[in-house]
């Protein structure tokens, strides 16, 4: 049988376990993703400067970015474009559309963060970095990955939705269903032992639907 050479293809960075740092130049200055360290980070990357997709996006982060920042949550943008194109690109942002990016755009000329986090696909797009997306906690632990169609924008609003979930998540030691936003009721893991189903049919802040299916609403 024949079997298939898995050589040239990148380790991908994996949920749950630190995010690859590095170091690079961006519209801000040089930057260490370990800088960032207390923070959250969402770190995207987009094709290529001056296309129409990513505009929208990168106007939609910027217009959002005081709801990131009520989240403590770092906006970092990338693509393998050069800082000067980086610049005009933003400039013309600016001018156009009225929109300043208040955020740093990595320029991976070189390619290495693009290759440290799996960004070149080379079946969607030869020479650019796919439309991909990272969530990395204060920890510097990667807690999310999405990767998006060329054609294809992101939806801010999900993004800002999920934050919300992971933080509430790690704070409250709960879990979000499916369209969950906030103050609505939350997952709670299910019971472990036979004392701990026990003890869950007593508490009275739980609605129980079935033995691994219970709610709660947070105070």
């Amino acid at each position: 049988m024949e079997t298939m050479d898995t050589t040239s293809y990148p380790t991908l960075p994996r949920l749950n376990e630190p995010a690859p740092d590095f170091e690079a130049d961006t519209t801000f200055g040089r930057v260490r993703l370990s800088d960032y360290r207390g923070k959250w980070v969402v770190m995207y990357s987009h094709p290529a400067d001056f296309t129409p997709v990513c505009t929208t996006e990168f106007m939609g982060f910027a217009a959002r970015k005081p709801e990131f920042d009520a989240l403590n949550v770092q906006l970092l943008g990338l693509s393998i474009d050069s800082i000067f194109s980086h610049i005009a690109w933003v400039n013309a942002i600016s001018e156009k559309f009225g929109q300043v990016t208040p955020f740093p755009i990595i320029a991976d000329l070189d390619m290495h963060v693009s290759r440290l986090y799996g960004m070149i696909h080379p079946k969607a797009a030869t020479t650019q970095a796919v439309r991909a997306l990272f969530i990395i906690d204060p920890e510097g632990i990667l807690r999310l990955m999405i990767y998006y169609p060329m054609t294809t924008g992101r939806n801010i609003d999900e993004i800002i939705r999920v934050v919300k979930a992971l933080q509430t998540a790690d704070q409250y030691h709960v879990n979000t269903g499916a369209n969950w936003q906030p103050n609505d009721p939350v997952i709670v893991s299910p019971p472990r032992t036979m004392d701990e189903l026990a003890a869950r049919k007593k508490d009275s802040t739980l609605n129980i639907k079935d033995w691994y299916f219970s709610t709660k609403t947070l105070q």
